[in-house]
């Protein structure tokens, strides 16, 4: 068992200065050593150099745990956002847990109900039997014997956000200055701020519960099972829920599934992303596999929804409009409809000629697009086939951080839930119905 995480103002802020100060300093050495290097060799001296500020950042956040850690899976996933040595090393918050002991347990109770958790269920498992960066889940039971899950967050958490978004501003910022593939300072501080505004929402407990009871009433998707969320048992730090029985990713393909069991659950996985795109307007987008359980009765469990983002209507249009260009044959007029659709999102300016934007950006982002729409240029795809995602090399990348203007706050929610939904159903190995998603009705029962 560990303690909990430093709350601290003043520990954490000697944390990441000690960061800050290793990165600093391990920028200018850098920066020394370029300057007496062949060109053959500076390449491979900067990608060093990036894993390096990515295990100093990675460090530091694992040192901190809680919102930090958060962070740095949420940084990790935005594929298109930070160079990839650096988001390697943030991969690992993806593994990391701090289970909470028994008394700090006892402690979150007395404070959110003043009893404790073996006075409020008629049976309560002291261990969590899962734990990730913001809290931990036990098994419970309530006087009628039915199973429920218990989530609870760990103490301090949410009084850290603020000033951890603060810090991990300063310590991007920095690394920043140590390459020339990171964002501008405007992009940085506008993707922390988005992760600051979810992270407070997916730290209230009782907004969970709201989104349990509305995904409830609204997914019409046969196969989605969603847990009801428990008022009574349940605060803005406790989140009790009804308890599904499953498995999660990786112990469901240790039993061998059969091909037609991976092609079912496979083909409901992608169903409920783009139901949820399309038909809800609403995305769960925390797409970690431990929040997917694959139920004995064929069904689907989604769990953990603390984080969701309503996809607005013109963000969908213009999605829509840049996909159906795309698979058509490449000319003037479909880049012209790709264009409009980029500055519609936000992606790049007005001011970005359509002679620029197909002789500069298209050439860089291509590798990336032919990966995105790869599944969906047939009616049918095999994701054991999945191709996987571009490295794009170092001067397309420099292209498209200099053209890159912003990003529709739909965006990185859509992004990181496709990236996870890709790399889910290639783990899967299935065969899905796939086709132009933005163009047909998603049905299970298209196969």
């Amino acid at each position: 068992m560990s303690k909990a995480p430093a709350t601290s103002k003043l520990k954490r802020s000697a944390i990441s200065g000690l960061a800050l100060a290793h990165a600093g300093i391990t920028h200018i050495g850098h920066r020394a050593r370029q300057l007496t290097r062949d060109d053959s060799d500076k390449d491979a001296a900067r990608d060093q150099h990036e894993a390096e500020l990515g295990r100093i950042l990675f460090r530091a956040l694992n040192q901190l745990k809680g919102t930090a850690l958060k962070v740095s899976q949420l940084l990790s996933m935005e594929a298109d956002f930070l160079p990839a040595g650096i988001r390697r090393e943030l991969a690992k918050g993806c593994y990391q847990v701090t289970p909470l002991n028994r008394a700090l347990v006892h402690k979150v109770f007395s404070r959110e109900f003043g009893l404790a958790p073996e006075q409020m269920f008629a049976q309560f498992e002291p261990h969590s039997f899962a734990a990730a960066s913001l809290g931990q889940v036990h098994r419970a039971s309530l006087a009628d014997g039915s199973k429920v899950a218990v989530k609870v967050q760990y103490p301090g958490i949410a009084s850290s956000i603020g000033s951890d978004i603060r810090m991990l501003q300063g310590l991007l910022q920095t690394l920043a200055m140590g390459t020339d593939l990171m964002p501008r300072k405007e992009l940085i501080d506008r993707m922390m701020h988005e992760i600051e505004h979810k992270l407070t929402e997916e730290l209230d407990y009782e907004h969970e519960a709201e989104q349990l009871r509305w995904f409830g009433a609204h997914v019409s998707l046969p196969g989605i099972v969603i847990p009801q969320a428990l008022g009574e048992q349940s605060s803005r730090r406790v989140l009790t829920m009804q308890h599904l029985e499953g498995l999660h990713l990786e112990p469901w393909l240790a039993t061998n599934p059969t091909q037609t069991q991976r092609d079912h659950f496979g083909q409901l996985l992608y169903d409920w992303f783009w139901h949820s795109v399309r038909q809800l307007g609403r995305l769960h987008a925390d797409p970690h596999p431990g929040n997917f359980l694959f139920m004995p009765d064929g069904q689907l469990g989604v769990l953990d929804f603390g984080c969701t983002k309503t996809i607005s209507q013109d963000f969908c249009e213009a999605m829509a409009q840049a996909w159906t260009a795309l698979f058509d044959t490449p000319s003037e007029d479909n880049y012209a409809q790709v264009r409009a659709a980029y500055i519609a999102i936000g992606v790049i300016s007005p001011e970005l000629s359509l002679a620029d934007f197909i002789e500069t950006l298209i050439p860089a982002i291509t590798p990336l697009i032919n990966w995105q729409l790869e599944p969906f240029r047939s009616q049918h795809f095999d994701f054991s086939n999945k191709s996987a995602y571009p490295s794009p090399e170092r001067s397309n990348s420099k292209t498209m951080m200099n053209i890159a203007a912003g990003f529709h706050e739909d965006l990185p929610y859509f992004d990181r839930a496709f990236l996870g939904l890709m790399h889910m159903l290639k783990k899967i190995a299935a065969t899905v119905v796939t086709g132009n998603p933005w163009t047909k009705q998603i049905s299970n029962q298209e196969k």
